[in-house]
């Protein structure tokens, strides 16, 4: 074993290791936490300064974790910070940027780049570089490596690269970053077994894979697994509505087969920052192979197609009563891209209100999660949550049900509502002024 990587796996071992985490949102901060409770020294990294500055207070910016584990990890040595210089102080460097796609539903890979390249002048001998955004296979070999390398450092030898998907469901109160397992994959052996001395304290699991390839490839399985599942039982809502069959209640019956069945449920469309995203990353990485993901493709075009197939049934609901969708006023349930979270990411809700807005109604929401509608890369509304009682559920010709919320009362919102367009399946029984989307 060389001195470099023996002395950085006992550093890691013994907690002695500074880690440095580089993009302090839904996936980074909660690694940062449990590195911090498990007595690590944590530094994070981040380019947003209200971020940094918030975080440095002890505050939190995410719902779902309390300001008080922030202000406990600052007063136990985590510090924030926008210096990217500082990333030499670290022994580990994990990297959870955000890997959006463009306009063209192309992997948008700036924001690992430009990390990358920012980070690049301060890398040190002794230290491993762990990528944890989403990607396509070969990104790690291909972009990262020749950048981590530029200034003479040898991967493999004297610094260490990994690969090791996130895995988080937010709101999801029966996992946590320590008992979720870890996929490592290392750029050489060496770099693997480094990836695993830097995962295991905090992880219960570290699960070693062969190459960074296949560990990229073990997320966009997972993920791509859920997105035809749920593409599949999506086109099978437009057929059983067509047919007068309660898809609900046809997974829940499947659902009780033990063997060969897993439940999938239908809604407005795929949301957050994997699902609806991940399956272009292997369509577009395949082309380079001349491979066309039919499969996949066609999930995400009945998904990408729920938003739409929603409107309509919101429209086909005011028909029945007489009115157009233009100039009506309709109020969206619950923007956040999945039940209990105020995460906003990729959310079909916001999908939904452009295209009731571009028909020409007013559109307003309510969402106990999320009070004002935040700055988004790509959405725009200036708008605040309105609040749920009689009176103001009356006041809108239709409401639809994106997001299924716990904290919403759906027997108010059921006795109030002129119009109820359920795109979640929450009221089983035929109502009058419910329609299932």
């Amino acid at each position: 074993m060389s001195d470099i990587k023996s002395t950085l796996i006992k550093k890691l071992q013994t907690k002695d290791a500074v880690i440095g985490i580089v993009g302090l949102g839904y996936v980074g901060l909660p690694l940062m936490l449990r590195y911090n409770d498990i007595g690590f020294r944590v530094l994070g990294i981040d380019i947003d300064h209200e971020k940094v500055d918030r975080l440095n207070a002890g505050k939190s910016y995410i719902e779902h974790i309390p300001s008080d584990k922030v202000a406990k990890a600052t007063k136990s040595g985590f510090e924030a910070t926008s210096d990217f210089s500082r990333v030499a102080e670290a022994d580990a460097v994990i990297l959870c940027v955000p890997t959006p796609l463009n306009k063209y539903r192309e992997p948008d890979m700036s924001f690992v780049l430009n990390t990358t390249d920012a980070l690049k002048p301060f890398l040190r001998e002794g230290q491993v570089v762990s990528l944890e955004s989403t990607t396509y296979p070969g990104t790690t070999e291909e972009e990262l490596l020749p950048r981590v390398q530029e200034s003479g450092l040898v991967v493999g030898e004297n610094l260490f690269l990994v690969y090791s998907p996130e895995r988080e469901d937010p709101g999801n109160l029966d996992f946590e970053t320590r008992t979720i397992p870890k996929v490592v994959g290392g750029h050489t052996p060496a770099c693997r077994e480094v990836g695993i001395a830097l995962y295991e304290p905090a992880i219960d699991q570290v699960v070693p894979v062969s190459s960074t390839k296949a560990a990229e490839m073990t997320k966009l399985l997972e993920n791509i697994h859920r997105a035809v599942n749920i593409g599949l039982v999506n086109e099978m809502k437009i057929v059983a509505d067509r047919m007068g069959i309660d898809i609900f209640e046809v997974v829940d019956a499947a659902a009780t087969k033990p063997f060969g069945f897993t439940p999938y449920y239908p809604g407005p469309g795929l949301g957050g920052h994997c699902i609806p995203i991940d399956p272009f990353y292997l369509t577009w990485k395949a082309r380079e192979y001349g491979l066309h993901t039919r499969f996949i493709e066609l999930s995400g075009e009945v998904n990408r197609g729920m938003p739409e197939y929603v409107v309509g049934k919101l429209m086909d609901g005011l028909n029945q009563h007489g009115k157009a969708l233009k100039g009506s006023r309709v109020l969206v349930l619950g923007i956040a891209y999945k039940k209990n979270v105020d995460d906003m990411r990729e959310s079909p809700s916001v999908e939904i209100m452009e295209l009731i807005e571009a028909k020409g109604a007013e559109v307003r929401y309510s969402d106990p999660h999320v009070p004002v509608f935040p700055k988004m890369r790509e959405h725009h509304f200036d708008l605040s949550s309105v609040e749920l009682n009689a009176e103001s559920l009356a006041g809108f010709d239709a409401v639809v049900l994106a997001t299924d919320h716990d904290r919403f009362d759906y027997e108010l919102i059921k006795q109030h509502a002129r119009l109820v367009v359920d795109s979640r399946g929450i009221w089983r029984e035929p109502a009058d002024n419910i329609i299932k989307a």
